[in-house]
């Protein structure tokens, strides 16, 4: 068996850790194919030499034999593995170093239980549906997909932006607002849920359609089916706005509109017995902490 092993940066305080990690691995005789600025910054930053068995640098160079990938850290580190493996045919696997997170959920305290369940293939697979957005212009943004979001936002003044939604060439609404947010199931427990949006199951089959900070009090989320295209036309003073992918971001003319679909791959994501979306989302948001519930 060959797993992927992808990070960016953990705390010292991590390295007990990341010992079980990897002696698991070499324990069981499991290759490991590692991503180099992670072993980069262990071996320079931390003083630690993790058990590897080959190196890769980007998804030009990732090896299809994996079986799976192992993201360590929190789930802007989970985003940023999809940006740079690309490879929608290997599950990935969400460890955290920090803080309880939706998509890096399995914590310091279970990592060797989870990571026997795993292997073991006692684990279940959510197939996570992604964005493919289309910007109508050139940009430096080489991938168009994003697990959790696209986002517009206002950028070079105060004023807000009045942004025209089409559902399949049907006017939705004109937004007046300092933005707007459109989200995957998986990107409604992110930026949409802080500006008010609801929470999608992972399986939900929508997007969400979120404003930020709108000048009409009457303006509300709105979830719809994902197989719809969605369609931004933006404009406001100024000469331009800023448009995001999870976290990659764009300077955008208004003379540009931006084209929203559902990509036709999906990102699969592993989550060993005892997980459940629910049960993170409870731990998460501390539902229950009140004793009367």
């Amino acid at each position: 068996m060959k797993v992927a092993v992808f990070g960016n940066h953990v705390n010292p305080e991590f390295i007990p850790v990341l010992e079980e990690f990897f002696s698991f691995f070499r324990s069981a005789k499991i290759e490991i194919n590692l991503y180099k600025p992670f072993y980069n910054f262990l071996i320079e930053e931390l003083n630690y030499s993790p058990y590897y068995t080959t190196i890769y640098h980007s998804y030009s160079d990732f090896d299809t034999d994996n079986e799976l990938i192992f993201s360590i850290g929190g789930d802007g580190t989970f985003l940023q593995s999809v940006q740079t493996i690309r490879n929608f045919d290997v599950p990935v696997v969400g460890v955290n170093s920090g803080r309880l997170g939706f998509l890096a959920d399995i914590s310091k305290e279970e990592i060797i239980y989870a990571l026997k369940e795993i292997v073991s293939g006692k684990c279940s697979i959510i197939e996570r549906s992604l964005l493919q957005v289309d910007f109508g212009e050139k940009t430096t943004l080489d991938f168009n997909l994003a697990l959790n979001e696209m986002t517009v936002l206002k950028s070079d003044n105060s004023s807000m932006l009045k942004i025209n939604v089409l559902i399949n060439g049907e006017l939705l609404n004109n937004y007046w607002a300092d933005g707007l947010i459109i989200a995957t199931p998986t990107g409604s427990t992110a930026y949409s849920l802080s500006v008010g949006g609801p929470i999608l199951t992972p399986g939900s089959k929508n997007f969400v359609i979120t404003p930020i900070a709108p000048h009409n009090l009457t303006i509300r989320p709105i979830v719809v089916p994902d197989h719809n295209e969605i369609k931004l036309e933006v404009s406001g003073r100024g000469t331009h706005f800023l448009s995001s992918l999870d976290s990659r971001s764009v300077n955008m003319a208004f003379s540009n509109s931006i084209k929203v679909v559902k990509s036709e791959f999906t990102l699969k994501t592993i989550l060993p017995n005892g997980h459940s979306f629910f049960n993170t989302l409870r731990n998460k948001l501390m539902w229950g902490i009140d004793k009367r519930n």
